[in-house]
């Protein structure tokens, strides 16, 4: 029994020096690995530093006591702080060490100072909002969608909700849905940044298709792009109080919509405007509706600063027998797309001193002459104009 025992006891020692020694070789493994990893990122930072302009970061043993010496630290001057505590107060009394972390994922994009206050401007809650959601992932795709680095920078200055919609839920689908539509990379890029509700805004149904369709605008055009996603971010019922406010006028539908996809933009006008305006074109030009359709650019004009001033305008020199005149449709759509000042040289400033005083003081008179409540209203533009 004695041997037996001896031969365990034996065994025993042998097995627990044997894990000792395996778990010291293990330490000692992991202790090159990481050495190794550091050396390599040494090596890979010191390459980028070279390569890449640089960017405001944060030093990871910065201690920071408030927000005010985070965005100083990060690279922000005293008046971009006052820029950013303008538009969002609450900032102030942000979490240093968020506010910390979140500067720091900016920096790895590129992005400075002068960056985030036009970020901030646009999207106060912006540094409120979590972005290291689906981080890595979102960044490789964007990357990649965009091409470069600096390419997407830009996109989230314009759009910095880029960081913010939900990548799996939002993003990847309304663009792939654009994508199914025809839409190239080449294309959308444009229109994710210019138009920075494209994605949220996003909603396509059997209805807006059929009009994309009936447009006649084929795939290949270049206003192709711009029919697709202006239809597709409109709600449907502003679509057709467009159409049939255009109808009052004596068009058809489809008329309407073939018109849409030759000038798509004028899905961006108000009703309200494009009715002021096909009712001067009409009831004091007294032109013909269809006019529009081959000049579309009378809808776009301001009507009180344009349009009415040069009508009154060739009246005044019509009565005064002056030459040359605003007489006739062809005449008047030249003056009407003339520059202000190519205007004035041509019908005002040929006169003699005197006739061009009293030629400019009824200009001037048709210009102040605004509707009722328009020199009261106050606009006042924050953030994205859509």
């Amino acid at each position: 029994m004695e041997p037996k025992l001896h031969t365990l006891f034996k065994l025993r020692t042998f097995l627990s020096s044997s894990q000792h020694h395996l778990l010291r070789l293990s330490r000692k493994a992991t202790k090159r690995v990481a050495l190794c990893y550091l050396t390599t990122k040494i090596a890979t930072c010191s390459t980028k530093c070279q390569a890449e302009p640089e960017t405001p970061k944060l030093q990871p043993n910065f201690t920071p006591s408030n927000s005010v010496e985070v965005l100083k630290k990060w690279g922000c001057s005293d008046d971009d702080v006052s820029k950013i505590f303008t538009r969002r107060p609450s900032l102030r009394e942000a979490d240093s060490v968020q506010l910390q972390s979140k500067l720091n994922i900016l920096s790895g994009l590129g992005l400075k100072s002068s960056d985030l206050v036009k970020i901030i401007n646009c999207r106060p809650r912006f540094l409120s909002s979590r972005l290291n959601r689906c981080f890595d992932e979102r960044f490789d795709y964007f990357t990649k969608f965009f091409g470069s680095k600096s390419v997407f920078c830009k996109a989230i200055v314009r759009n910095p909700s880029l960081l913010t919609y939900d990548f799996h839920q939002s993003i990847k689908p309304t663009i792939g849905l654009y994508e199914q539509l025809g839409l190239s990379t080449h294309d959308l890029i444009p229109m994710l940044i210019s138009r920075p509700t494209l994605i949220p805004r996003t909603s396509l149904d059997d209805q807006k298709i059929d009009y994309i369709r009936r447009t006649g605008i084929p795939k290949t055009a270049k206003m192709y792009k711009y029919v697709v996603t202006l239809i597709a971010i409109s709600k449907i019922e502003t679509i057709q109080e467009k159409i049939s406010n255009f109808e009052k006028f004596g068009f058809l539908e489809d008329e309407i919509l073939r018109f849409f996809g030759k000038s798509p933009l004028l899905l961006t006008l108000s009703i309200d405007k494009v009715q002021r305006n096909m009712t001067f074109v009409v009831g004091t030009l007294k032109f013909p509706a269809s006019v529009v359709l081959q000049y579309p650019f009378l809808l776009f004009f301001n009507l009180e600063s344009v349009l009415k001033p040069r009508h009154v305008l060739a009246g005044k020199i019509q009565d005064m027998g002056l030459s040359p005149e605003i007489k006739g449709q062809a005449t008047m759509l030249t003056a009407i797309r003339m520059t202000e000042k190519r205007f004035l040289k041509v019908y005002v400033n040929c006169h003699p001193q005197e006739v061009a005083d009293q030629l400019m003081e009824v200009y001037r008179n048709a210009k102040c002459a605004k509707r009722l409540a328009v020199d009261s209203k106050k606009i006042v533009r924050k953030g994205f104009p859509f």
